[in-house]
């Protein structure tokens, strides 16, 4: 992108760069954010905003290659949320649950979900159709559901089938008409970066800087090891469905939906009273961080696959 006409390179710049706008004003000027009318109606509508940006993205997705995009987005939410969990229970089983002072509850609230909207953003940028078609598999990991369920904390998994039907719908109808209409595919597909421009916004003005300092050292921590270990995985996942890896990247940020997973979890079984504020914070932290790193880990990926594919051009 260009900055007062200077060429920088800021990877995933289209959803990044919205994001961090957002944060900055909430972190240092969130009455601006309050002052009513269309304003705090933009900064707090993420859910309807992230629907349309599912429509949108939807309009680009071609049939032809939604079996491959359900078999990608399965294996790479898939393998996140097994090494979310296996990664927990190891800390609380081995650990005494504090592993350099996170908790179980923390690491699998923070990396069983992926800020999905980011995702999409992202391989609009670097992926394809398959990688961009799986997000509607990848939102299908919502809430504390995993969390709940790891951990056994009085079964409370109540998440119905129409809200999952709810939140893949935008996603479908898009598919639909972009296919039926070859028009209305068009005009979805150059609405795509103007929605994720206030998609990003929008989730930034959700965050602040404050967040981190709050979380501390162990919230980054946390957001690192969701980011690359979590990752590794997902790539390798990826690949192995016969993607590049971009799509494995993308999808290894923490969902700022996470952030409610600690309070839904002491809700149901009293025993995680004691380490709610503690993880809320540093799955926060997580959020942030994973937001600054999950792009670039894309951006190093995605810079490998057009090495690879340059070499094999000239071989």
């Amino acid at each position: 992108m260009k900055i007062f006409n200077k060429k920088i390179k800021i990877p995933g710049d289209t959803i990044i760069v919205p994001m961090f706008i957002g944060c900055v004003i909430n972190t240092f000027f969130p009455q601006v954010l309050k002052i009513g009318g269309f304003t705090t109606a933009i900064v707090q509508g993420a859910g309807p905003l992230v629907g349309a940006f599912l429509f949108f993205i939807g309009g680009t997705i071609s049939l032809k290659n939604t079996p491959k995009a359900v078999g990608r987005g399965a294996a790479i939410i898939t393998s996140k949320i097994v090494v979310s969990v296996v990664l927990g229970l190891l800390v609380a089983k081995v650990f005494n649950d504090n592993f350099l002072g996170l908790s179980a509850l923390a690491i699998i609230g923070a990396m069983s979900v992926a800020n999905n909207a980011m995702y999409a953003g992202i391989v609009e940028v670097y992926g394809n159709e398959i990688d961009a078609g799986a997000v509607g598999i990848t939102t299908l990991s919502v809430g504390p559901m995993v969390t709940m369920a790891a951990l056994s904390s009085a079964g409370l998994a109540n998440i119905s089938i129409w809200s999952l039907v709810g939140t893949i719908l935008p996603l479908v109808l898009g598919i639909a008409l972009g296919n039926a209409f070859p028009y209305m595919k068009k005009v979805l597909s150059n609405g795509v970066t103007a929605i994720i421009i206030i998609v990003g916004f929008c989730l930034g003005a959700n965050m602040s800087f404050m967040q981190i300092i709050q979380g501390g050292l162990p919230g980054i921590i946390l957001g690192i090891i969701t980011t690359l270990v979590g990752g590794f995985f997902a790539i390798f996942a990826d690949k192995a469905t016969g993607g590049s890896g971009i799509a494995g990247a993308a999808i290894s940020s923490t969902a700022a939906s996470a952030i409610a997973t600690p309070a839904a979890l002491s809700a149901v079984d009293a025993s995680f009273k004691a380490v709610e504020a503690t993880a809320t914070t540093q799955i926060t932290a997580s959020v942030i961080v994973t937001a600054i790193l999950t792009p670039i880990l894309t951006a190093w990926v995605a810079k490998r696959v057009d090495t690879t594919k340059q070499a094999k051009t000239m071989n």
